[in-house]
């Protein structure tokens, strides 16, 4: 069933039924987060939509939609890897979200000189945040991620913490990270499918967004009378029509590791190849492979009314599909009990989202009128990698209702 907008149809779920037995502990448990937490991204298994995907000289390599979070290509995308100064992806979205932008970092005697890949900063030097970041993110500079790790987590040490910590409640469940440049060091892997989640993260982040898609960047120089000058090393930017990011990387026990992206109409998709002998030829390959195959669909839309109901959806869900897949779209109506949480807190049920069989995402249900529908669908900030901005709760959001869940179910014990 393919949903226009306007009146939803769907299927009034049996579950309806066995939803609404009095005193139920797991289901008040399990549909205390559901007035805010639905969409649930599909990132387990990756569809090829002709049965055959790109030939790619990668060791591994991924291919996600940025925004629904979907997988829609990976090889040997679960296997832990060296990934270089792919760390800087995650270096530069802690820094943004822990840092300001406008504060002054000095170069401490530990970034000064530090091997590897350099923006050749002085000891003693001092540089804005921002500008930092152009020059790791554009010229890789391992001095750059040592001195914004040791400016934003205290430490480098206790900047790595703050990465893992953030890899952690992203779900990278085969990542972790011993340093904030990349270089090799026992334990510090990623895989493919991890960088991709990471990636779609942090592209809905605009400072992020911004900085990878810049091709030149200049920057005050205090030690000369001539500005920094940065080009971008990504030549997927110059390459390929509608790059807009994101980072190289490459050691000799890494290989080459390349993470691009690209938008073309309204729909972002990002690359991620490790251990490659042609990067570049495997990105323009997934990223054709992805656009060509995939279509960034709107299945709910905010406020369309669910057929024989006078619900309405809370908010919108888009996902990337097949033209094959568009005839398998579902919609199931589960409502919620009237003595529920969940219903006294305004919501009437959830709208599931099924593809072929499998669930893909949930969207609320409310009564027409409802004060839900004035908020807007951006409210909500980013919980869950790669899942539609517009369905992700707050932080505070979050920490509450896994609070009172967990408050609520030991009453219920």
């Amino acid at each position: 069933m393919y949903i226009a907008k306007g009146q939803l149809g769907c299927i009034h779920s049996a579950d309806e039924v066995t939803m609404v037995r009095s005193k139920y502990r797991g289901a008040v448990c399990a549909l205390l987060l559901s007035a805010f937490l639905l969409p649930i991204p599909e990132t387990s298994r990756a569809v090829h939509a002709d049965g055959h995907p790109p030939d790619v000289t990668a060791e591994a390599a991924a291919l996600i939609d940025v925004e629904s979070g979907r997988l829609l290509y990976s090889k040997n995308g679960d296997r832990p890897m060296r990934i270089a100064s792919l760390t800087k992806i995650m270096t530069a979205i802690v820094a943004i979200e822990h840092g300001r932008l406008s504060d002054m970092v000095k170069v401490s005697k530990n970034a000064y000189g530090k091997e590897g890949s350099s923006i050749y900063l002085r000891l003693g030097e001092e540089m804005s945040l921002e500008h930092l970041l152009y020059g790791l993110m554009l010229r890789s500079g391992n001095d750059a991620a040592t001195a914004i790790a040791e400016h934003v987590g205290g430490s480098e040490e206790g900047f790595v913490l703050m990465m893992n910590r953030k890899a952690e409640e992203l779900g990278l469940q085969n990542t972790h990270f011993a340093n904030p440049h990349g270089l090799d060091a026992d334990g510090h892997m990623s895989t493919a499918n991890d960088l991709a989640r990471l990636t779609a993260y942090a592209l809905k982040n605009p400072v992020f967004r911004e900085i990878v898609k810049t091709e030149r960047k200049t920057a005050p120089n205090p030690n000369d009378p001539w500005d920094y000058v940065w080009r971008n090393k990504n030549k997927m930017l110059r390459l390929y029509e509608g790059a807009d990011g994101v980072k190289t990387g490459f050691t000799k026990a890494a290989g080459r590791c390349l993470v691009s992206s690209a938008t073309r109409n309204g729909q972002q998709l990002a690359a991620v190849t490790l251990r490659a002998s042609n990067d570049w030829n495997d990105h323009a390959k997934l990223l054709d492979f992805g656009f060509a195959h995939y279509e960034l669909e709107t299945l709910v839309h905010k406020g369309a009314n669910i057929q024989g109901t006078d619900l309405v959806a809370e908010r919108s869900f888009r996902y990337s599909l097949t033209a094959e897949e568009k005839s398998s779209v579902r919609l199931i109506l589960d409502k919620l009990p009237e003595h529920s949480l969940d219903y006294a807190l305004g919501l009437r049920g959830r709208l599931r989202i099924e593809v072929g069989g499998d669930t893909i995402g949930q969207v609320p249900v409310v009564e027409q009128g409802s004060p839900r529908l004035m908020r807007a669908d951006t409210a909500f900030g980013h919980m869950f990698p790669g899942a539609p901005e517009e369905a992700q709760p707050t932080d505070a959001v979050s920490s509450f209702l896994r609070v009172l869940r967990t408050v609520f179910c030991e009453v219920l014990s």
